[in-house]
């Protein structure tokens, strides 16, 4: 028991604050200021990073290495007075380098304070995350470059679809027009198989009466005779009229049939025509919302970019 407390009394000796700030210094980014933001001392991460080098960084301000428009801000006025105040402050932040190159560090700044209480430095520690921000705004511009894209081609489906959706609604009054057409054809055909059916009856009736006609005359003997030829004129006339009539008869009946054949291809088609009006409703409906989320996608991809 004693042998295992000695032993860890003997790690904790290793871990004092020079070696800490051994390690600190070797493995982040470190810089030290006074409370006016003046540069005492930054390790060789940092001031590599921002494309110094290690002795020439004492004495400069913190603003040289800072972006003209948050120099002379007022977040940054209030950046040194909470510091001084001993407020400590972590965030993303956008620095320049010697070059004038921007980039970013997620950085922390922590107030050092006397014996007294009082501030007496600042010390910051920072890593460098450009590539990481870099990567990140363009995937956000790629995003931001497909929303709009698919927010386009969703926009053009609905033009496309609507365009289609008149078309196919004025298919469908044609198609309703012929229907009526149809419906009144086959009332016509009906009206003249009424017709040809009176005629017929008349025809025959017609026939009867010049055979009775011939009866008479055969009985009136000489005085009859030219009323006979009359009559079987008459009956002759009679015959033709029955044969024509039998003929418009089959022309009507392959009219109707016709008709019925191609009132019923309309039916079908018109049946067609409402499912694909249907089915065009629903791929509207589904290019909006496609377009609603590719205005939302686009959106965050917005939101995104100002965030980082």
């Amino acid at each position: 028991m004693n042998s295992t407390l000695t032993e860890i009394e003997e790690r904790n000796q290793g871990f004092g604050a020079e070696q800490v700030m051994d390690a600190i210094n070797g493995s982040l980014a470190m810089i030290q200021f006074d409370p006016e933001g003046n540069v005492l001392r930054a390790n060789e991460n940092f001031a590599g990073t921002v494309g110094y080098r290690s002795a020439e960084m004492p004495g400069m301000r913190h603003r040289e290495y800072c972006t003209p428009e948050f120099a002379e801000s007022r977040e940054y006025q209030e950046l040194w007075r909470n510091l001084r105040n001993g407020r400590s402050f972590q965030e993303k932040i956008q620095r320049v380098t010697k070059r004038g190159d921007l980039i970013w560090l997620e950085a922390t700044y922590t107030p050092v304070k006397g014996e007294r209480g009082r501030v007496v430095g600042v010390v910051k520690v920072a890593t460098d995350i450009t590539e990481r921000e870099k990567t990140a705004v363009k995937v956000a511009s790629q995003l931001q470059e497909m929303s709009e894209e698919l927010s386009g081609k969703a926009e053009d489906g609905i033009l496309r679809s609507e365009e289609a959706a008149r078309a196919i609604g004025r298919l469908v009054e044609e198609s309703k027009e012929n229907l009526d057409i149809m419906e009144s054809l086959k009332s016509q055909a009906k009206s003249i198989e009424s017709i040809v059916k009176t005629i017929r009856e008349i025809a025959a009736q017609t026939n009867l009466l010049a055979l009775n006609a011939a009866i008479e005359a055969a009985r009136a003997g000489e005085h009859g005779r030219g009323f006979n030829v009359v009559a079987g004129e008459v009956r002759k006339l009679a015959t033709r009229v029955q044969d024509s009539i039998g003929e418009v008869n089959a022309r009507i009946e392959g009219i109707t049939s016709e008709i019925n054949k191609v009132s019923e291809g309309t039916i079908r088609s018109q049946a067609g025509i409402s499912n694909n009006q249907d089915l065009n409703g629903q791929a509207v409906a589904a290019f909006k919302e496609i377009g609603h989320a590719a205005r939302q996608l686009d959106l965050q991809a917005r939101n995104f970019k100002k965030i980082l």
